[in-house]
């Protein structure tokens, strides 16, 4: 079976939270998310788990695909370091830039 993408555990994470707040009882919840989810007991009661600590829903963002480039080793290791040390995803650095200098080309011209 496949691993979940980040945005189906937050739509999981999400109808988790529904259902706990119409279905407080774990055993009816986790059969509820079983069901719906086609997940197993287990990750049924772990997102419930997770659910419970959610003080809102989790926003889902549009899935991600490979994206392949080549750049000068020099540019990858300060950007990997800039990742790092940020706490970010290398992903999420790279979307982040990406869409800035988008947002600015788009400014100027």
């Amino acid at each position: 079976m496949a691993r979940a993408t980040a945005a189906e555990k937050a739509r999981r994470l999400n109808y988790a939270r529904q259902v706990l707040a119409r279905a407080p009882q774990m055993p009816r919840a986790v059969e509820q998310m079983v069901r719906a989810c086609d997940v197993s007991p287990r990750q049924a009661y772990r997102y419930l788990h997770h659910a419970r600590r959610l003080k809102a829903p989790v926003p889902v963002g549009a899935a991600k695909i490979p994206f392949t480039v080549k750049l000068p080793r020099d540019l990858v290791r300060r950007v990997r370091a800039y990742a790092s040390a940020s706490g970010l995803l290398l992903s999420d650095l790279v979307s982040r830039a990406l869409a800035a200098l988008l947002v600015h080309r788009r400014r100027r011209g």
